[in-house]
């Protein structure tokens, strides 16, 4: 593709897009994931969150062809997410666990970060990639865009979350989104989801919507048992 040509801009555009769509779960995860930090960590979790996500995104994008042939790789990635979604919701049960997806520790929101971008990052490097064709200048600069995206977005969500708490279920439903569509999307499930069949398509959003009631109740149930816990020690 040559530089600054016609489909040069075209494709970049369609990069700028993709981060602008992609980018928002990257923001949700560094911004739920640092909640819990001191005030004085939480800017500095953000920097870092994002650098992170933007190395271990420039790696994939590098064997991202090797990627598109690993057979069940979009599906377990959204299993995994699935399980994130629920952990950053979740509170602490008082266990002591600072390096769980409700880290209270720099390097435990460092942990939850880098693994759910790695996770999420599939969809961005695949749409990135695809767009770009081949060309590693517009890959270069896709990647440079999203930094102020995610930085601008984890401290925009950050700062609702902090004045209202129930933001971060939204957060938490928009994950597990990400995670229904990355399994549903999965080739080798093709026979369930794909198809020109109205029950196809039932199937694909059916089971979207089901993980993100699953993974929001889960969520919810759990955070009630704390709180029922935590009123009945009060009283003990």
């Amino acid at each position: 593709m040559e530089f600054m040509s016609a489909a040069w801009w075209s494709a970049l555009l369609a990069i700028i897009l993709i981060d602008l769509v992609l980018a928002g779960d990257n923001a949700i995860v560094i911004a739920l994931a640092a909640r819990n930090l001191p005030k004085q960590h939480q800017k500095k979790a953000i920097v870092w969150g994002t650098v992170g996500a933007i190395v271990v995104r420039s790696a994939m994008t590098l064997v991202v062809v090797w990627l598109l042939r690993i057979p069940g790789l979009m599906a377990i990635g959204g299993i995994a997410l699935m399980w994130i979604a629920y952990k950053l919701i979740a509170e602490d049960e008082g266990d002591g666990d600072e390096h769980g997806p409700g880290a209270t520790t720099f390097w435990g929101a460092m942990k939850t970060i880098i693994i759910a971008d790695a996770v999420m990052g599939i969809d961005n490097v695949l749409g990135v990639a695809g767009a770009a064709q081949g060309a590693f200048d517009l890959v270069v600069l896709g990647l440079l865009i999203s930094i102020p995206i995610v930085v601008f977005g984890s401290t925009l969500i950050l700062k609702l979350v902090e004045k209202y708490p129930a933001i971060m279920y939204i957060g938490a439903g928009v994950l597990a989104f990400t995670a229904g569509k990355m399994v549903v999307n999965e080739k080798l499930l093709a026979p369930w989801f794909k198809g020109g069949e109205p029950t196809h398509l039932a199937a694909y959003w059916g089971f979207v919507a089901l993980t993100i009631v699953v993974v929001l109740t889960l969520g919810y149930l759990h955070n009630r048992r704390v709180a029922q816990r935590a009123a009945a020690a009060d009283q003990a």
